[in-house]
């Protein structure tokens, strides 16, 4: 959970967004529950929400909506761009205000669908469309992804690390390419070396995977890959290697080798773009969302903070706070 800085600086990203007056346009897609009845939001997620990562989030976000706003929910996996279409058409017939995409996969569905349906609002969590009623929420997870790397190899006893990705795609690859950087911010001879299994949930192909890059000398393994990702801890674990969990705050899922976690506060993010849409004011534009906005944050194991020698915990700490102020820009290919 986010602490009360955290959220602080979340609500003064978002306030001029909720303050601004809408357009007329903008107001026919996003009209307040009271008028048309009670709010509806639902989620198409690429996953199961029992990954206890990137989807399990997206879900926590949807239960938070219905609690904190009197939401009516409704939550289905799909799988390929004809069912993200066929699900996304579907909501907005149902009259739902509110339908996340969960991924940037999502992103071309929803231009296709949302001509057809200007009362609905389709929002996709990665991806750079933007239209009258399509806007994406990217989360920044890349400025966590570099520290890990600053991390892991001022850490590395091997000078090799890896990282294993479910499918290719730019939101994944840019968190990679941002652990990479950090890593060599710190180490400018280390490799990292990068393994994706073409799919979200493949446990054993992950698994072989991380068991791959350890054979090849990588001590430290970083995941983005849903699902598939429990094969990636179950191999640190044989090996006794340390991982990085991602999406999510994953330390707990194996408390003697997940070293940290590069954690997205999805759950939150999605209430307030829920309130922003419920109250009329959406705005239709890229919503980028990072650790000056409290959404994005670097959470070390608390288990196994007494490992990590104090010298090197000061060198991240003054690296995240240079990205706070934006001294250090980490790329990004989103």
């Amino acid at each position: 959970m986010r602490n009360a800085r955290q959220t602080r600086c979340f609500f003064r990203f978002l306030l001029p967004v909720v303050l601004m007056a809408a357009s007329a346009g903008l107001m026919q897609c996003s009209k307040k529950a009271a008028e048309n009845g009670r709010f509806k939001v639902a989620l198409l997620s690429p996953g199961p929400i029992s990954d206890a990562g990137w989807n399990a989030a997206a879900y926590e976000g949807l239960m938070l909506i219905q609690k904190q706003l009197d939401a009516e929910i409704s939550q289905i996996e799909t799988k390929t761009p004809s069912e993200f279409e066929e699900a996304f058409r579907d909501y907005a017939r149902r009259g739902f205000h509110l339908v996340f995409g969960h991924g940037f996969e999502f992103q071309d569905a929803a231009a296709a669908v949302a001509p057809d349906f200007p009362k609905t609002v389709f929002i996709t969590t990665s991806g750079n469309t933007v239209r009258d009623n399509v806007s994406p929420m990217v989360f920044e997870l890349e400025q966590a992804t570099y520290l890990a790397g600053m991390l892991a190899a001022l850490m590395s006893r091997t000078g090799k690390l890896g990282a294993v990705g479910g499918m290719e795609i730019p939101p994944v690859a840019s968190t990679f390419a941002a652990f990479e950087a950090g890593a060599k911010a710190v180490n400018p001879q280390v490799q990292v070396l990068v393994s994706y299994i073409g799919n979200w949930e493949d446990v054993g192909a992950a698994r072989q995977a991380a068991l791959a890059l350890i054979d090849r000398g990588c001590d430290f393994l970083i995941h983005n890959a849903d699902a598939a990702a429990a094969g990636v801890l179950q191999a640190a674990a044989e090996r006794d290697v340390y991982v990085f969990g991602t999406n999510k705050n994953q330390n707990h899922l194996d408390p003697q080798h997940v070293i940290a976690s590069c954690v997205s506060h999805i759950p939150q993010a999605y209430v307030e773009m829920a309130r922003i849409v419920q109250s009329g004011t959406f705005d239709p534009k890229i919503y980028r969302l990072g650790m000056k906005e409290g959404v994005v944050d670097f959470v070390i194991n608390p288990e196994l903070r007494d490992r990590i020698p104090a010298e090197i915990m000061a060198k991240i700490d003054e690296a995240r706070q240079n990205i706070l102020s934006g001294e250090i820009i980490v790329p990004s290919k989103q």
